[in-house]
């Protein structure tokens, strides 16, 4: 995401939002150097100014980083309401739920993530329903969930290796 795109998020003035673009950019670099309080500070500070999916989205991601997964998947309910068109949040509560080992609850998470209108990395759902049906024992529709992440992403090599790994255990 750049900053034009992110201008066409959220609410508020257009000061507001460059400003929130620039807090998010910080957060995230923070979030990068593993400064997890000072990353939650920053995107609390973007919403605040000018409230937008991907910053709760990220903040969900870094309360996961901290291992706090209920927080996470508040933050992604809230990126929800704030635009349901963003398949991020979809997708990251699907991971927070398989962390939880709440596998069946996750799939309609990650179905969600596959219809969103706006997601960067399509293939991300299906490389995690994969997982889900893996862990379940179905391996079968695991094996169909990793093509499709590497017909989505033809340079997804974990999608790969996952499907490939599964193919040979069934030989």
């Amino acid at each position: 995401m750049d900053l034009q795109d992110f201008l066409q998020q959220g609410s508020g003035t257009e000061e507001e939002k460059i400003l929130a673009w620039n807090l998010f950019q910080q957060a995230y670099e923070s979030q990068q150097k593993g400064q997890l309080d000072e990353a939650v500070k920053l995107y609390k500070q973007s919403i605040a100014t000018s409230p937008s999916a991907e910053a709760y989205t990220f903040l969900g991601w870094t309360y996961s980083f901290m291992g706090q997964l209920n927080e996470a998947i508040e933050e992604c309910q809230r990126a929800i309401n704030c635009d349901p068109d963003f398949g991020n949040p979809y997708n990251d509560i699907g991971a927070y739920l398989i962390e939880l080992n709440q596998l069946d609850e996750a799939i309609p998470w990650f179905e969600k993530a596959m219809n969103a209108k706006r997601y960067e990395n399509p293939a991300f759902p299906h490389m995690n329903v994969g997982r889900v049906y893996e862990k379940k024992g179905d391996w079968e529709k695991a094996i169909e969930a990793y093509k499709q992440a590497t017909t989505l992403d033809p340079e997804y090599s974990s999608a790969k290796r996952a499907m490939m790994r599964l193919i040979t255990l069934m030989n």
